[in-house]
Order: C-alpha cells, then sequence, then structure tokens
C-alpha cells in the first residue's frame, strides 16, 4: 500500500503547539473571537495559550470548561450513556448522525474527557477552514481536514489518503476517530449513513472486506439534541435552493452556522455510544463477501443503532402530529409542551431575514426537522 505524508491534514502533535500558538495568537481575528467569547478574560486566555505544551493539556484546560459552559448556558442539561462500550486501551471509529458543524464532536470528546476516556481525533471539512488561523485551530484541538474539492481524481487521491490515515490510526492504536455518517449536516433530521462514507473507509481494506470493516471497531453515537439552534437557518437554506437551483452557500453563511450553532439554545443534550457493530457484522458477513455487499450491512447497522438509540423528546410527538393534522400522539404531551414548541417555531421563523419569506413552507420544513427523528425511532424499533 502507497505511504503518505499526512502533515497537511493531520492534526497537530505535542511538539507543534507552542508554534501554532504563536502563529494564532497574532491574527487580528482571533483576537476579536477571544474578546467576543471570554469578554475581558479574552487577553487573559490567549496569553495562557503560548504557555500550553500539549494537546490533551489544550482540551482539559481550555476546550473541555468552554463547551460545559456553553452547555450550561445553552442548553437544559447534557448527558452520555453506553460508555461501558470503549475502553481506552482499544482505539474505534465512531461515527454518528450529523447535526451540528462544531458541537457533535466536540461535545462527544468533552463527555469522553470528562469521564477519563480519550478523545477521539474528528473529521472537518476543509470548506469550514477559511482561514490559516482556523485551520491552526482545528488540528490543535485534534482534527484533521477532509478534502471537498477539486477534480475527480484529486477527490479519489485524497479520499484513499484519508481512507488509509483513519485505518493506520485505529489500528496502530494510536488514536479513536470521529467522522459523521455523512457529508454534511442531515438538514431535515432524517439521519441516514451516506454509502459514499462508507466507500471511503473500504478503499484501504485490500481484498477481504469483512476483515477490513472489522478491523475500524465502529461504534455507532446516537445524537439527540432537543432544539436546534440551526433550525431556521436550515430552513432558510431550503427555501433558498426552493427558489433558485443555482443557490450556493457562502463561507460567511457556514460561519454563521458554526457560530449559531455554538450559542443557539438547545433545550436537552443526550449522547448515546452504542455497541461496536463487530460482532454482528461477523454474523452478517463472510470473507469473500463483495464491498457492496459489505456496505450494504454496515450500513443498516450503523442506521439501526443510531435511530434505536435517539432520546425522544415531546417536542418530537407534538411536530409529528402537527405534520400529520392530527393528535395521535396526544398522550406523549401536555398543552405546555405544544405551546412551548409551536412559541418556540414561530420566534425562529421569525429570524428568517427573506424578502419572500414563505412562512407554511419554512413551518412545514422545521415539522419535518422535529419528527423525522421520531419517524426514524418508531420505524428502528418496530423492526425484529
Amino acid at each position: 500500500m502507497t505511504e503518505y505524508n499526512y502533515d497537511e491534514i493531520r492534526p497537530y502533535r505535542d511538539d507543534e503547539v507552542h508554534a501554532a500558538f504563536e502563529r494564532v495568537c497574532q491574527e487580528p481575528d482571533m483576537k476579536a473571537v477571544m474578546a467576543y467569547l471570554f469578554k475581558e478574560k479574552g487577553e487573559a486566555v490567549l496569553n495562557h495559550f503560548l504557555d500550553i505544551k500539549s494537546v490533551y493539556e489544550l482540551q482539559s484546560t481550555i476546550i473541555g470548561p468552554f463547551f460545559m459552559d456553553i452547555a450550561r448556558k445553552h442548553a437544559d442539561g447534557i448527558d452520555i450513556t453506553g460508555l461501558e462500550n470503549v475502553k481506552n486501551e482499544k482505539k474505534y471509529l465512531y461515527t454518528s448522525n450529523h447535526r451540528d458543524i462544531v458541537l457533535d464532536a466536540a461535545l462527544l470528546n468533552t463527555l469522553m474527557l470528562s469521564n477519563g476516556l480519550d478523545t477521539a481525533e474528528d473529521a472537518i471539512g476543509d470548506n469550514l477552514c477559511a482561514k490559516p488561523w482556523i485551520t491552526d485551530m482545528m488540528k490543535l484541538n485534534k482534527s484533521f481536514i477532509v478534502k471537498r474539492s477539486g477534480t475527480k481524481r484529486e477527490i479519489f487521491d485524497a479520499s484513499l489518503r484519508l481512507s488509509t490515515y483513519i485505518r493506520e490510526r485505529i489500528t496502530s492504536g494510536e488514536s479513536s476517530i470521529w467522522i459523521a455518517e455523512r457529508e454534511g449536516r442531515a438538514k431535515d433530521s432524517n439521519d441516514q449513513a451516506q454509502e459514499s462514507v462508507l466507500k471511503m473507509f473500504s478503499m484501504s481494506s485490500g481484498k477481504n472486506m469483512k476483515q477490513g470493516f472489522m478491523e475500524l471497531n465502529i461504534v455507532p453515537v446516537s445524537i439527540s439534541y432537543e432544539f436546534d439552534g440551526c433550525d431556521y437557518l436550515k430552513a432558510k437554506e431550503f427555501q433558498q435552493k426552493r427558489d433558485d437551483e443555482n443557490y450556493q452557500k457562502t463561507k460567511a453563511d457556514d460561519i454563521l452556522n458554526m457560530q449559531t450553532g455554538i450559542l443557539g439554545y438547545k433545550g436537552r443534550i443526550h449522547y448515546e455510544v452504542t455497541s461496536c457493530i463487530n460482532n454482528e457484522l461477523d454474523q452478517m458477513l463472510n470473507d469473500t463477501d463483495d464491498r457492496a455487499t459489505a456496505i450494504k450491512a454496515v450500513l443498516s447497522l450503523i442506521n439501526k443503532h443510531i435511530h434505536k438509540n435517539y432520546r425522544i423528546y415531546p417536542i418530537n410527538y407534538v411536530a409529528l402530529d402537527e405534520r400529520n393534522g392530527n393528535s395521535a400522539n396526544a398522550d406523549k404531551y401536555t398543552t405546555a409542551d405544544k405551546e412551548k414548541f409551536d412559541n418556540y417555531i414561530a420566534g425562529q421563523i421569525e429570524k428568517i431575514d427573506l424578502k419572500n419569506k414563505d412562512i407554511p413552507f419554512l413551518r412545514g420544513k422545521m415539522l419535518e426537522m422535529y419528527s423525522n427523528t421520531l419517524i426514524n425511532y418508531l420505524a428502528a424499533h418496530s423492526m425484529n
């Protein structure tokens, strides 16, 4: 197999931390961000960065506390279950549903850290690395870069390198990896593992697809946000794409989504770390099965585990009933739950700044976001 140089995409090592912070701390944009996030303590945080000597120190003293503070200020509680399914001495490929650009991986790592578990390296698209200092900060926080633009050949080569990188990190025992089950967020919350992501995993498998997937130790993680701070931005984008077939998000849109996801209200947050799928794969596949058969099996298992392990909130039942125009699930919520949800949706739609704002369409899209989770949950629990 080809030997790759991963320097362009890999996270920084401890011996690279100080030099990276020296670059970052000179950036006017970074100074402005620190002042915005930490107010009068911003300059002190920047100075502290220059004293940090390891990635663990950064995550345990700055990043972890920051995201726990975000959870306290902008959510009504956060918890994680299923950690008995993973051990520090083994490395895994965590793959989760994808709702928020920053928080999905950041909160998982924060929860891992607070429970004495190693954090994972996490994938982030190069479209989010709008400036060199942002790339530096991502790589300081154990992010590796996923190339999403270029010619077909360039994308193929980048995917093979990424596949090899992920496999080497896990099989060498160096680090666990987090990557979303699909490229980009499921904006309608209809979480489905994406075949192209699994094809990327398989590119470095060799001939035995079953063993190739099993050595990745895939652990699905189900993420449940009660409310999605970016829901109105996602609804807005649905209308923009409906009204203009050539509509494309800008880098500024990505930055706005990152900021809104972090600082928007999230209600309750739950992470469920499910079992590694190896035992099920061992029963489902043979060593001679081809790539398509193996991918189909992995796809079905990831979807099953993520869908079955959602935490369902009363508002999900409200959204489904309002979407269907009935009260079939009225026993699952109170009048107060319904009123809270309706007021919330109205408030979010009010934030959408479109001249031709189609309120029924936007509301319908938001009902889809909050009911699709429940639809998939119910379907998964009805299966044998």
